[in-house]
């Protein structure tokens, strides 16, 4: 789906997602506090986790063309990495 995106369409595409991104960021950071990345760090976190996902289904085979299918893809594979890399850094916190 992202390889087959015009340049136009791909630049709106991050731009569109990064602010929302950064939305998500500056509440994440307001919730999670020390136990997050900061808002900078959440927003990039989601950004990745955004657009890794989609990548990853689409190299799975999942086809998403449909745009409600591929933003479902995309925020479950946001939330899920901001997740794991939280409980990552608090498991660190405890243990060393």
């Amino acid at each position: 789906m992202l390889a087959n995106l015009d340049f136009g369409w791909l630049l709106m595409a991050v731009g569109t997602v990064s602010v929302i991104a950064f939305m998500f960021g500056n509440a994440l950071d307001a919730i999670m506090r020390e136990d997050g990345f900061g808002p900078f760090g959440n927003m990039f976190l989601f950004l990745g986790g955004f657009f890794g996902a989609i990548f990853v289904a689409n190299e799975f085979g999942i086809n998403l063309g449909e745009l409600k299918l591929a933003i479902a893809y995309g925020l479950g594979g946001a939330f899920a990495l901001i997740a794991v890399l939280a409980l990552i850094k608090a498991a660190i916190a405890r243990y060393a």
